[in-house]
């Protein structure tokens, strides 16, 4: 059976928004693949997403390279998440009942998740990480999300996320509210929940974005999940917002190059070089983890150069008289198996004319010839 999408939105006065009738959640999931927001299946009558298979299911499994998302089964919930029409045919044809989840990450959505759940308040420190509340401001009646969001607005002077009438709202069954944003930029805004101690935005408020999903309205579980207000469709992101975002650690780290992994005998060939700590070992280190770094790329990531530097690097320490020959070159060879394994024929070669070359030009502890 074929439905037919009602996409006009006479509350709003905006065309191509959130639907006004409530379709299928198949036509649903279209509605919002053809919008670019990837979506994935959630069990009935749940707001997790549908099982895994049995192997996907097991401990340390990675969903990086998973054979099913690769042939188009939902495992692994938003990390699945496609755009495909005709995997979203499939999919919620197979079983009745699913509801629909977005990936916020790749949708490039800002959720912001306001709960309304009866807990005690924690201390006045932690209602807005990074923000003082002095003692003499009353907190009596303070109780939710709604209300630490209501704080943190009217400090910075904006209307709380809670009342912006010009996004798409969604009230949830527990009583909480969802707030839909673009993000704009190429900011990758990263998830969080208001118990969080290192990054969070106000006590019950959480944050969907890169790494979660959001619960598309229509879908039912334990209740619907219902627009309010007339917005059917997500504003842009506002600068206070995002600004409040960045300020709570919502934003990745510059990229930092993690320490290399070097293979256990490659260890053995540093601490022969002079020990973990010397200038040898240390130079020997860096260029092996170059080396076993290229496991993280099957093809290409300049193998063959790195691995002609660390021979050649080897090369010169060897005759510098800080490495014997053997244990060099049975530390590259244990680098290059773990980045390419099965390809000796290939890294042999160039580990062999690498360290002819350095023997050539001895280096000292420092490295330098």
């Amino acid at each position: 059976m074929t439905h037919e999408l009602v996409v006009s939105c006479r509350d709003s006065g905006q065309s191509g928004c959130l639907p006004a009738v409530a379709p299928s959640n198949a036509a649903l999931a279209r509605w919002c693949a053809s919008r670019g927001w990837p979506v994935h299946p959630l069990a009935p009558g749940r707001t997790t997403p549908v099982a895994d298979c049995e192997a996907c299911g097991r401990p340390g499994h990675s969903p990086d390279g998973c054979a099913c998302i690769q042939a188009g089964r939902w495992c692994h919930g938003f990390q699945a998440a496609t755009l495909d029409f005709a995997r979203i045919e499939r999919w919620w044809s197979t079983q009745a009942g699913l509801g629909v989840g977005v990936a916020c990450g790749s949708a490039n959505l800002v959720v912001i998740d306001i709960d309304a759940h009866g807990q005690q308040p924690p201390d006045r420190d932690r209602l807005l990480p990074g923000i003082p509340i002095p003692r003499s401001v009353d907190l009596g009646g303070l109780a939710n999300g709604f209300h630490t969001l209501g704080v943190l607005a009217a400090l910075r002077g904006e209307v709380s996320p809670a009342d912006d009438e010009t996004t798409l709202r969604v009230r949830t069954p527990s009583g909480g509210l969802h707030v839909w944003y673009r993000a704009h930029g190429s900011h990758r805004w990263q998830c969080s929940t208001g118990s969080d101690g290192h990054c969070a935005l106000a006590w019950q408020v959480d944050v969907r974005a890169h790494g979660g999903y959001a619960i598309v309205p229509g879908t039912v579980a334990a209740g619907a999940y219902t627009v309010v207000g007339p917005a059917r469709e997500p504003a842009a992101l506002p600068d206070w917002l995002a600004h409040e975002l960045a300020r709570t650690g919502h934003l990745p780290p510059a990229h930092v190059p993690a320490p290399r992994p070097v293979p256990p005998r490659a260890r053995q060939a540093v601490i022969a070089a002079g020990g973990d700590c010397g200038p040898a070992g240390r130079a020997f280190a860096g260029v092996l983890g170059e080396v076993t770094a290229c496991e993280a790329v099957p093809e290409g990531d300049a193998f063959s150069v790195k691995l002609n530097r660390a021979a050649y690097t080897a090369g010169g320490l060897v005759a510098g008289g800080h490495l014997s020959k053997a244990a060099a070159e049975q530390a590259l060879r244990e680098a290059a198996e773990h980045a390419r394994p099965g390809q000796a024929r290939r890294y042999g070669a160039i580990i062999r004319s690498g360290l002819d070359a350095g023997l050539l030009r001895p280096l000292s502890p420092g490295g330098h010839a």
